[in-house]
């Protein structure tokens, strides 16, 4: 019987499906209890397709791979569609989350992903290739995570607004 059968996990280096996942931060938590303080571990992960599709989740468990795979389901479960325009954006926007702001841009062709950590790997598991964009305010990866993906869903094409007001594209 093969590892994958008796354990359900991919080996080393095996593809089990087409999305990216990427890991934005590991935490170490405590709850305090009578009898001291348990230790567990948080994980907030970033799945995406590379086509437009992104979800982000979060996993707290005793250990740290089981931790990361509570993340990646629940980022799964949680995958949304953005508007993309080629390589980038249609258009400017800015993600609020909490304190935290993400102001994204869209960028000239061929100029590159212009992230901090956490908007990137957000932006990376997307599909977007040419973006700027500037994190005000909270430093808190959680929050900035979430506002890049409150920004992102906000995104409309003139396709998608010309729909809404039942006018052609070329009207608006």
């Amino acid at each position: 019987m093969a590892l994958r059968e008796r354990t359900g996990r991919p080996q080393r280096g095996e593809v089990q499906d087409d999305l990216i996942k990427k890991l934005v931060e590991i935490r170490r938590v405590a709850k305090v209890v009578k009898g001291g303080r348990t230790m567990r571990f948080s994980a907030l992960v970033v799945v995406g397709n590379g086509a437009g599709e992104v979800g982000v989740g979060i996993g707290k468990s005793a250990e740290v791979p089981d931790a990361i795979e509570k993340a990646t389901q629940e980022a799964k479960k949680r995958m949304v569609k953005i508007s993309v325009l080629e390589r980038t954006i249609p258009h400017e926007t800015v993600g609020v989350f909490g304190r935290g702001r993400v102001i994204l841009l869209p960028g000239a062709l061929g100029s590159g992903v212009i992230a901090g950590g956490p908007v990137r790997s957000v932006l990376e598991a997307c599909g977007i290739k040419d973006i700027r964009t500037k994190s005000i305010g909270s430093n808190n990866k959680i929050n900035v995570v979430k506002a890049t993906l409150a920004g992102l869903t906000s995104l409309r094409t003139v396709e998608q607004v010309a729909a809404v007001r039942n006018k052609a594209p070329e009207e608006i």
